[in-house]
């Protein structure tokens, strides 16, 4: 199974997060809906789950140093 990772560098946020988790898939998906639940105070919901599921991209899209953001899906 191929790695996946969420990166809060990719999305704009207040706090200019730059978290970067990186592991199995069902592992990030928890961790990265944990994060934006605990620190970016989204609600955890289904949606929210399906939506982080769709923007994790494989471990190998990792660029160390900034990136350029793009505004987070409703």
């Amino acid at each position: 199974m191929a790695r996946k990772m969420a990166d809060c560098r990719r999305f704009e946020s207040e706090s200019g997060c730059t978290l970067t988790i990186i592991g199995e898939e069902d592992e990030v998906l928890e961790a990265a809906v944990a994060h934006a639940v605990g620190v970016h105070g989204h609600e955890d919901t289904a949606e929210l789950r399906r939506v982080t599921r769709d923007l994790l991209e494989d471990e190998g899209s990792y660029i160390p140093g900034t990136r350029e953001t793009e505004p987070f899906p409703a």
